[in-house]
């Protein structure tokens, strides 16, 4: 697969120039956050917006997560107060589960997902076989809008009835294919099957589900260049994969930090964590928004020319939230008794079960581990947690990098 093009120039700017401008239009979005959507003016009711001039100062700011969105929307529908633009004004509003809702406005591309099909080969003209989702939630009317902004037309497949998906390809000749590439197996299988050809299709970007490499040669077997991009349905594109296939490459419309789970606290490259995205979107200006999602940071840019940042893709989720002895214990109670003790360099909390009996571990990261501190850290699980653990000292750099502040081994018992 050879694309020489990019979308527009914003994909090739020095990171510098990308970082100055990304900032000095955050504080009029902060603003805007604050004088429209009532919840962010009560979160960051006393943030002087002038004062964020840069990633340090932005990582001062608390993060909002999708368990308090969802909170919010139950007591102030049907956005909890986090929209800006009244619901006689959208376009469309969409449900995902939980149920959290999501606005969508009358404007073209909302959701960014031109950028992500650009990349993948969709070009002016192409009719695109579309097999997201139309029904509750936003995927189908995502990927739609998107291709519409390139220019391409749009066969609404949605999911299920595999046998009309595959006569349609047959009789419309399409292009391109959108949806998840699991479907995109099942199609090409069920098209085999009935002897019915599909050879028109010759490009897809995929979602919603991991694309193993397995899965991606097995599609390409089929001549079929296959990407993948990562959106949600509260912030739109966040990332997506170049011709190059080494890491998604950030969208230019947001900021994207990696915290560490359960904290508002920004790791180091390279770290896994939980994604934290701020959007320039007027209708939704979210900011500092905890996807829930876990990934981490590439080092350098992508060999195909686009500057912006890398993540890894999506690596898990980062609510590991469990409950220990009828108790619920939330990476944030870890992360409050590490930053108590400034000796932890990291810190893991391992669960398991002796006799039927759940037990404890914190494991920390430390340069020098002592009785004494021991004690303390204890002492501080207790008052955090109201439950007693065990500590026990490791390494500095020791503990897997997978994200993981809370390891439940239980159910490996």
């Amino acid at each position: 697969m050879a694309i020489s093009e990019y979308y527009d120039a914003l994909e090739t700017r020095d990171p510098v120039e990308r970082e100055w401008e990304q900032f000095a239009r955050l504080p009029a979005q902060i603003a805007h956050a604050k004088a429209s959507a009532p919840a962010f003016a009560r979160i960051l009711h006393d943030v002087d917006g002038d004062a964020i001039d840069g990633p340090a100062a932005l990582a001062q700011l608390p993060v909002t997560r999708k368990s308090d969105l969802l909170e919010q929307q139950k007591a102030q529908r049907p956005f909890g107060g986090f929209a800006a633009t009244p619901v006689v004004e959208l376009g469309r509003v969409f449900g995902s589960p939980g149920p959290i809702y999501e606005p969508e406005a009358r404007r073209e591309d909302y959701w960014r997902l031109a950028r992500a099909l650009f990349a993948a080969g969709f070009r002016r003209g192409d009719l695109v076989h579309n097999s997201f989702s139309y029904h509750f939630t936003p995927a189908g009317a995502m990927l739609e809008s998107g291709a519409h902004a390139l220019g391409c037309a749009v066969f609404p497949a949605g999911t299920g009835q595999t046998e009309l998906q595959v006569q349609a390809i047959n009789d419309l000749a399409p292009r391109g294919y959108v949806g998840t590439p699991s479907f995109l197996k099942i199609i090409l299988e069920k098209a085999i099957a009935a002897g019915t050809p599909v050879e028109s299709l010759s490009k897809a970007l995929v979602s919603g589900e991991a694309l193993p490499a397995s899965l991606r040669g097995r599609i390409n077997e089929h001549g079929i260049d296959i990407l993948q991009c990562y959106a949600t349905a509260d912030l739109g594109l966040i990332a997506y994969e170049s011709e190059a296939q080494q890491g998604l490459i950030v969208d230019e419309q947001i900021i994207v930090e990696i915290v560490r789970p359960g904290s508002d606290d920004p790791v180091a490259e390279g770290e896994v964590g939980e994604v934290v995205v701020t959007s320039f979107n007027p209708d939704y200006p979210l900011i500092r928004f905890g996807t829930g999602d876990l990934s981490a940071f590439m080092s350098g840019t992508s060999p195909c020319g686009r500057t912006n940042a890398r993540i890894a893709g999506w690596l898990g989720r980062a609510d590991q939230a469990t409950k220990v002895k009828g108790m619920f214990v939330h990476p944030s109670q870890v992360n409050e008794v590490a930053k108590r003790h400034p000796e932890v360099l990291r810190a893991r909390l391992v669960i398991g079960s002796e006799d039927d009996i759940d037990s404890m571990t914190l494991h920390c990261e430390v340069d020098k581990g002592t009785a004494t501190l021991a004690r303390d850290i204890a002492a501080s699980m207790r008052e955090v947690s109201k439950l007693r653990g065990d500590v026990v000292f490791v390494s500095p750099g020791s503990l897997q990098n997978d994200g993981k502040v809370i390891d439940d081994t239980r159910s490996l018992d």
